[in-house]
């Protein structure tokens, strides 16, 4: 069964050798659980790294069998085992049946042909993967405005699998959300319908901006914040300004300001005369009568850029939300499908320089 998870990594630099070719390789599929402090020379030593070197990737078309890999690299059958399966779930490797022993060979008999298989299947199993998520949409209970885009992430990592039967013990929405990586490696008891994770998928799916001093009672805020930038890791949600709140910050920083350093001060430094803020707001303030709903109507005709710079001249802050990367499943299907052909044209890219390096070892 076709499953992958996928970092988005920089291209390796001009004049990259085969190593770190292959090491690229590794990492953006996630072959080996890379720690923290690995470093270059204690990935080129797993095994699967040698195996991709020496067989898969320096004899595309002759394949190896498990017995040789056994010997070669003294490795168990259950190892054997686990770094063939996750090559072939990501559909580069396949395998045929010797003398009670398999023989696996790359897709097609070359690094191209193989990732040329493995792209296609990747945007097959994304488009139908999208296509699902339209049932778990729901009308909005309100609506926030957001006018500014979404931040763009410098990278994500995508998880792919293709579709399968539900599992007793889930629910529809934790086996879609575990399928594409919202739920990380190892979603334990994120899992089930009752989870933290579940609940605020639903709201986000509710169309919602969730901000951390909104969720609901009895839902721990640390935990909730861990779990939305998962969610963000992957592309699917992403962080944006609470513009709704914009004139509630501003009140609550221009009172603020006007009691520890007076009228002279927002005049000025504050931005009031700058921005040609209302003479009615200021005279509300002195007179302690300003409230989030009176800020807003003297701000009516200001712009949003225009009411962020006046709420950084105050020195004030604007909350973050997390909310899905589109306000419809084809944007955030649009967006998910740009993110993955960005790995996809690297790894084509890779492919290339590894096929170009054995063609120029054969004629040397």
């Amino acid at each position: 069964m076709f499953g992958v998870r996928l970092s988005e990594i920089p291209l390796p630099v001009a004049g990259r050798d085969r190593e770190g070719l292959i090491d690229w390789i590794i990492e953006t599929f996630n072959l080996v659980r890379r720690r923290k402090h690995t470093n270059s020379h204690q990935l080129a030593m797993t095994p699967i790294h040698r195996i991709l070197r020496d067989y898969f990737f320096a004899h595309p078309e002759i394949g190896v069998d498990s017995n040789q890999l056994a010997e070669d690299f003294a490795l168990t059958p259950a190892a054997i085992h686990h770094h063939m399966n996750r090559l072939m779930r990501a559909g580069l490797v396949t395998y045929s049946k010797g003398q009670g022993w398999r023989k696996y060979f790359l897709r097609g008999g070359s690094i191209s042909t193989a990732i040329s298989y493995f792209c296609m299947q990747a945007r097959h199993v994304m488009k139908q993967r999208m296509r699902e998520m339209k049932e778990f949409w729901t009308e909005p209970e309100h609506g926030h405005e957001i006018l500014f885009s979404g931040e763009i992430m410098p990278s994500v990592t995508i998880q792919l699998a293709e579709w399968q039967p539900q599992k007793q013990e889930y629910s529809k929405l934790s086996q879609f959300a575990e399928d594409i990586g919202l739920l990380g490696e190892r979603p334990g008891k994120e899992i089930l319908a009752n989870s933290t994770s579940d609940y605020l998928l639903r709201e986000l799916f509710a169309q919602r901006t969730i901000s951390l001093d909104e969720v609901a009672e009895g839902i721990n805020r640390a935990k909730s914040q861990r779990i939305l930038e998962r969610f963000r890791q992957t592309g699917v949600v992403e962080r944006v300004p609470r513009i709704d709140r914009l004139s509630t910050a501003i009140w609550s920083a221009a009172t603020t300001q006007f009691q520890r350093r007076g009228e002279e001060w927002l005049s000025k430094k504050g931005g009031f005369q700058r921005l040609e803020v209302s003479d009615e707001m200021l005279e509300s303030i002195k007179e302690g009568k300003l409230t989030p709903e009176l800020t807003e109507s003297f701000l009516e005709s200001m712009t949003v850029e225009r009411k962020m710079l006046l709420l950084n001249l105050l020195g004030g802050s604007l909350a973050n939300g997390y909310r899905l990367c589109g306000s419809t499943n084809e944007m955030v299907e649009r967006k998910m499908s740009d993110h993955l052909e960005r790995i996809l044209r690297r790894i084509q890219r890779v492919g290339d320089m590894l096929e170009k390096d054995n063609s120029n070892s054969t004629t040397q």
